[in-house]
């Protein structure tokens, strides 16, 4: 067995037994669908759109995006603060082996929370409908894990405790989820306020997997979103590698 296939197994295992975590990780964005989806049930938004083609992807996305850096963050914390990366680091397994076998876990618990809320969206009580683009998702889907892990890498080189991560977490995706277009039209923002949204990740997760499943654009939409977010995973990817620490101790 490989390192990478031995860590991402022990990463895989200690995500499953932790129930409350992985319970809340599906719910939460299920909860704010059955919110949104009840309240503006029938209702449409500038151009015809039906309220839920538009708040069902917008609440997908920050529930991918929140749970890939929630997890990632928390995973880096502990493994530091426990000294698991200094025993890491005096074995020959590479530390990107390490940070993939989380990066693979988390890719994999946002495949799976794209395929549950869809397939709840898509009940007649919520009346979600796909378009025939909604392919254009996945890709979207990959590199929006892939921005807000590198996120929760910076966050979990940061923080020393779960108080902190909590804090930095939430202090970096709330104002982000409503800044995005996440839960409300963006449309209904100021102009200066759509342009600074241009500047956050969550803009273009938001956008693209919109884009995709409701038939916006074509495929130049999902593809502009696919290129902003490797373009954020490529600046906080870099800003993990500067802020990187083996162990509180350094």
């Amino acid at each position: 067995m490989s390192a990478y296939t031995a860590m991402t197994r022990a990463t895989y295992l200690a995500y499953v037994r932790d129930r409350t975590s992985v319970f809340f990780t599906f719910a939460f964005p299920l909860l704010f669908l059955v919110v949104f989806g009840l309240i503006f049930r029938g209702q449409s938004v500038d151009g015809g759109l039906p309220f839920i083609d538009y708040t069902a992807p917008g609440v997908l996305a920050w529930g991918i995006g929140n749970a890939a850096l929630f997890g990632v963050a928390f995973t880096l914390m502990h493994w530091r603060r426990d000294d698991l990366l200094r025993l890491v680091w005096r074995t020959p397994t590479p530390l990107p082996s390490v940070l993939a076998s989380r990066y693979a876990v988390a890719l994999g618990t946002g495949l799976v929370q794209a395929l549950l809320f869809t397939g709840v969206a898509l009940l007649p009580v919520f009346g979600l409908h796909l378009s025939s683009s909604w392919p254009l998702a996945l890709p979207v889907l990959l590199f929006g894990v892939t921005a807000f892990a590198a996120i929760g890498l910076v966050v979990g080189a940061l923080a020393n405790t779960p108080e902190a991560v909590a804090a930095i977490a939430n202090c970096v995706m709330v104002p982000m989820a409503f800044l995005s277009g996440a839960f409300y039209p963006i449309d209904l923002m100021p102009g200066w306020l759509r342009t600074l949204s241009r500047a956050l990740p969550l803009r273009y997760f938001v956008d693209g997997i919109t884009d995709a499943l409701a038939g916006r654009g074509g495929v130049g939409g999902p593809a502009i979103a696919c290129l902003g977010l490797a373009v954020f995973a490529a600046l906080f990817g870099a800003l993990a590698a500067r802020t990187f620490r083996w162990s509180n101790r350094t």
